[in-house]
């Protein structure tokens, strides 16, 4: 797992590189590296399929671990303006689980995130659009449970979702872009266990996305 999640830090972290340094223009390139008002324009529709991997931003629970977790987005979204656009997200998040003391793998717990989102971009450098998004919904929570806690029931409790996204899109052409973003999510709410309800069940974490998206 710590050489899956190295891996997917590099490549994001060289998608963002060659965003920046595509943005360092030569002086024959100025007028295409222009730094202009809004970054879309109005009546497109824009569809995203991005992938990652997304830590916890504190444990699980106050005796357990977690795994880095797989990530995957789905979006859709329509421009209003040149810098307003409207539309929805969906996310899936798996984390695996284990107890600390004993040591015991619990299972994994599954999210799927439902997103009502605004995105604002407000200006386009040349190529590159900067953004911001933010989302409310619903966390889906389920779990597969380990047969090593001998037909134990976990079933933690569906959330209120809060997404603050933050990225950028590096347009290949008018209607193909590579992208990369950040986002905090919160999913913080309780699990009954064997019929006993824990209250400690948090599972809110940061996001790291690569993808593509297309513009209509």
């Amino acid at each position: 797992m710590g050489m899956l999640v190295q891996r997917w830090v590099t490549a994001i972290h060289l998608c963002f590189v060659l965003i920046m340094v595509a943005g360092a223009p030569s002086f024959a390139q100025s007028e295409r590296w222009k730094t202009e008002n809004g970054g879309i324009e109005p009546g497109k529709f824009v569809f995203g399929m991005r992938a990652g991997f997304a830590p916890l931003t504190q444990s699980l629970t106050g005796d357990s671990s977690t795994d880095v977790g797989s990530l995957v987005n789905f979006q859709a979204l329509y421009s209003l303006n040149h810098w307003l656009l409207v539309g929805m997200m969906l996310e899936w998040e798996r984390h695996s689980i284990s107890q600390v003391q004993p040591a015991l793998d619990l299972g994994h717990q599954d999210t799927v995130s439902v997103l009502p989102t605004i995105e604002i971009r407000p200006v386009k450098y040349g190529p590159i659009v900067p953004y911001v998004n933010m989302s409310f919904g619903v966390n889906v929570n389920s779990f597969g449970e380990s047969s090593a806690i001998g037909g134990a029931q976990i079933s933690p409790s569906n959330t209120f979702a809060w997404r603050l996204g933050w990225g950028g899109d590096y347009m290949l052409t008018k209607q193909l872009a590579l992208n990369a973003e950040m986002a905090y999510k919160r999913n913080d709410g309780h699990a009954t266990i064997n019929g006993n309800v824990r209250n400690d069940w948090n599972a809110s974490s940061f996001g790291f996305l690569v993808g593509a998206k297309m513009f209509f």
